[in-house]
C-alpha cells in the first residue's frame, strides 16, 4: 500500500534518488504534502552516519534498493521514472549522465517529468564540479557574513540557511512550478537546475535594497535586523538564559521599554548615538530576573518579547502545543507539516524509510516487476 497522504499532492508520484542533506528534506516536504515518494537507497548506504530510523527528513516515504553501477541498475531507475511525475537527485554535474539516469535518458521514457537537481554550485560555473557544504555556500553569497556580532567570528546558522533555506525550499518550488507547467495543455517536463547559491543569495533581496539605499552597512552587528539595534537582539537573564527581543515599531517599543520598567530612563528609540547606553540598560534589566519571570512580563502583550528555547524545550511552548507545530510520531518528536491547508490537510503519514524496505510495494503499486527481479 503506497505510504501516501491527502494532502494537496496526493496522487503525485516523486523518485528520489537518495543523497544526503537538501534533496532528501525536500523530498520530505512532498511527502508531507501527500505525494507518493520512492526513495532510491543504494546498497550499503552512504553519507552521513544516522541511524535510518532516527531520520525524520525520510519519513512518510517508501525506499527500494537499486545499486547504479550495476549492469541493470539503472534500467529499474529509468522504470520509476516513467511512472513518476518528478524526480530529484542530488549528484555532481555529469554524474547522473554517467549512470544513465539523466534528464536525457529520463525524458526519452517520459517526455513529461520535472527532473530537479540539488546541488551546492549549481551544474555549471567555475565551482560546479567541486565538493562543497553549506557553509561555503552560503559564505560566498555574503550571507554568513552578515550573521554574528562584530570583532568576531561569523555566527554557524546549522544547514538551516543555505541546505534548507536557500536549498529544499527552493528545489520544492521549483519542481512544483514546473509540473504546473508540465500539465498545462501543450506544457512538457523540464529540468530545475536548484543550486544552495542560487538560492541563498535569493533570500538576501530585501538586504540588497537596503545596501543600495543607504539603509544597511556592510558589515556585521551594525544594522536593523543584524543584532547592532538595542531593541533587536537577545539578553541574557540571571539564570543564564536568552530573552529575544523585536519591538522594532514605535508602538512596540513603548510596550517594551514600559514592561521592562526603563520607561523614564529609555533615551528616544531613533537616537543612535545613544544606543549604546540603551543597550547597557536593557541588558540590566533582563540580568534582573530569570529567563521564566520575563516570559510571564511579556507574555501575550505586543513587546515583541520571546523566551529563547532550546530544541527540546520549543515543543511544549503552550503556542506551539495549542497548534500541534510539533508532533509525535513512531517515538519520535519531529516538527509537523507545514503550511496547513484547509481542505486538504497534511500529516506525517509514515515512520522514517528503512533502506529497500518497501521493494515488494512499489513493484506492485508502481507496475515495476522489475525491482524484484521479474519481468514484466
Amino acid at each position: 500500500m503506497a505510504v501516501t497522504g491527502n494532502g494537496p499532492l496526493a496522487g503525485v508520484r516523486v523518485v528520489e534518488l537518495a543523497g544526503i542533506g537538501p534533496g532528501p528534506f525536500a523530498a520530505m516536504l512532498l511527502a508531507d504534502l501527500g505525494a507518493d515518494v520512492v526513495r532510491v537507497d543504494r546498497p550499503g548506504g552512504g553519507g552521513l552516519a544516522v541511524d535510518p530510523a532516527y531520520d525524520v527528513t525520510n519519513r512518510s516515504k517508501r525506499s527500494v534498493l537499486v545499486d547504479l553501477k550495476s549492469a541493470e541498475g539503472p534500467a529499474r531507475v529509468l522504470d520509476l521514472a516513467e511512472r513518476a511525475d518528478i524526480l530529484i537527485e542530488g549528484f555532481r554535474p555529469g554524474v547522473a549522465e554517467r549512470l544513465g539516469v539523466g534528464p536525457a535518458d529520463c525524458h526519452a521514457r517520459n517526455p513529461q517529468l520535472v527532473y530537479g537537481r540539488m546541488t551546492g554550485w549549481g551544474q555549471e560555473g567555475p565551482l560546479a564540479h567541486t565538493a562543497g557544504h553549506d557553509i561555503a555556500y552560503i559564505a560566498v553569497t555574503g550571507a554568513l557574513g552578515m550573521i554574528g556580532n562584530p570583532g568576531e567570528p561569523p555566527a554557524v546558522p546549522a544547514n538551516l540557511v543555505g541546505d534548507y533555506a536557500g536549498g529544499s525550499l527552493y528545489l520544492v518550488i521549483g519542481v512544483l512550478a514546473a509540473l504546473q507547467h508540465a500539465r498545462t495543455p501543450g506544457g512538457a517536463g523540464q529540468v530545475v537546475d536548484a543550486a544552495i547559491v542560487d538560492g541563498t543569495a535569493h533570500l538576501t533581496a530585501m538586504i540588497h535594497g537596503m545596501v543600495a539605499a543607504g539603509g544597511w552597512q556592510d558589515r556585521r552587528g551594525a544594522n536593523l535586523l543584524d543584532g547592532g539595534c538595542p531593541f533587536y537582539g537577545t539578553y541574557e537573564t540571571s539564570d543564564g538564559q536568552y530573552m529575544a527581543v523585536g519591538a522594532l515599531e514605535q508602538q512596540f517599543y513603548d510596550t517594551f521599554v514600559d514592561l521592562l520598567g526603563i520607561k523614564e530612563q529609555a533615551p528616544a528609540r531613533k537616537d543612535l548615538a545613544r544606543w549604546g547606553e540603551l543597550r547597557e540598560a536593557v541588558a540590566a534589566r533582563f540580568k534582573s530576573r530569570t529567563r521564566e519571570e520575563w516570559t510571564a512580563v511579556f507574555e501575550g502583550t505586543d513587546a515583541c518579547v520571546a523566551p529563547v528555547l532550546s530544541l527540546r524545550e520549543a515543543p511544549h511552548h503552550p503556542h506551539l502545543a495549542a497548534r500541534g507545530t510539533f508532533t509525535d510520531f513512531g517515538g519520535i518528536t519531529q516538527p509537523a507539516p507545514a503550511p496547513r491547508f484547509s481542505s486538504t490537510p497534511a500529516a506525517v503519514a509514515g515512520g522514517p524509510a528503512q533502506p529497500g524496505a518497501d521493494t515488494a510495494s512499489v513493484a506492485a503499486d508502481w507496475d515495476v516487476p522489475a525491482l524484484l527481479g521479474k519481468e514484466a
